[in-house]
């Protein structure tokens, strides 16, 4: 059993607790929030038994192998440092770091610190639906596009709108907030996982009163195609993800939280993907992350481990070049990394 440690106390961390429990590979032991009360609130029902508002206390004295951190965008960088600083098996909630300097840095630092291990948890893409996707693509002859909708009303965006200060950390530039952070960084992990790093892409942002994207329009171009996605925080969209073939066409019912894939063949027959599917849709990367945790050295859990952060790499360098083509800038891309 992994003994789990969390950094981040919110509606997220609930979810994954609750795939981790289907999991059968973790127990929660350790808490860190802003306060020890807040770490206990939260913590005490899940069965953890240390709680802690110091990180440094909580990396050094805390009982845990694995460290799931779920805090806003901004601190991702320097909790992760203190992680593999002190040899811990990472998830870090998406999206991983806000800029590649960011990440080159934690590269680095993980070379320097061979226990560490540290994986994104962008979890559509570990899904057993998602795979199913990606095989059936593999077989269709012709691509021309893909149409990707990830647009969710967030109620955090009631205060934006009432111009209640402060404004929720999503939705401030400080804490490296906004659609394309939030919900964005899903189109670009499926468009980059099915396709690969595109040749180039383009950000079309609405702003919001607090300074950030509240929705926009992607544009990621590959050789012979482009990928569109759709973004947004402020509206609901129940719009399919679609990628067109010739004749056929591959619809995921969400590109992030899916729960159906259909191939519509050149008749226009529908045929349903079969794949085990968890209706909460973070067991599937959990149990991942558990088989690479579990097993932190052999070669086969190495080479996936290899291809996620590789990914995960290549995600965040689109992420960084779509927001700088719409002149997105975050304190953290100013400030000098020590």
């Amino acid at each position: 059993m992994l003994k789990l440690g969390i950094i981040g106390t919110n509606i997220i961390t609930d979810q994954m607790l609750d795939a981790a429990k289907t999991s059968g590979h973790y127990e929660l032991t350790a808490v860190y929030s802003r306060t020890e009360e807040r770490a206990k609130e939260f913590g005490e029902p899940y069965g953890a038994t240390q709680f802690f508002d110091n990180l440094e206390r909580f990396f050094d004295e805390g009982d845990f192998d694995v460290v799931y951190i779920a805090s806003p965008n901004s601190t991702h960088y320097l909790q992760v440092r203190l992680a593999i600083e002190n040899d811990k098996f990472i998830i870090l909630e998406k999206p991983a770091l806000v800029n590649p300097e960011e990440f080159s840095q934690i590269e680095s630092l993980l070379q320097a610190h061979p226990k560490a291990r540290l994986v994104e948890a962008a979890r559509h893409i570990h899904t057993g639906l998602f795979h199913e996707g990606q095989k059936q693509l593999a077989k269709m002859d012709h691509v021309q596009g893909a149409n990707f909708t990830v647009r969710k009303y967030s109620s955090r965006y009631d205060k934006v709108l009432a111009g209640e200060k402060p404004y929720p950390n999503i939705f401030t530039p400080e804490f490296a907030g906004g659609a394309l952070q939030d919900l964005g960084v899903y189109g670009v992990y499926a468009s980059v996982t099915l396709f690969g790093a595109p040749n180039s892409v383009v950000y079309f942002p609405t702003m919001v009163a607090s300074g950030v994207d509240g929705l926009g329009t992607a544009l990621l171009t590959y050789d012979n195609f482009t990928v569109t996605l759709n973004i947004g925080k402020t509206a609901n969209s129940h719009l399919v993800s679609e990628v067109y073939g010739l004749r056929d066409t591959l619809v995921f019912d969400s590109i992030f939280d899916t729960k159906q894939v259909t191939y519509f063949d050149e008749k226009q027959t529908a045929h349903d993907l079969p794949a085990k599917y968890y209706e909460n849709s973070m067991v599937d990367e959990l149990n991942d992350f558990a088989a690479l945790f579990e097993n932190p050295d052999d070669e086969a859990q190495l080479a996936r481990y290899k291809e996620w952060f590789d990914l995960a790499r290549t995600v965040n360098g689109v992420m960084f070049n779509l927001r700088e083509s719409a002149d997105l800038m975050f304190p953290a891309d100013s400030n000098r990394i020590q």
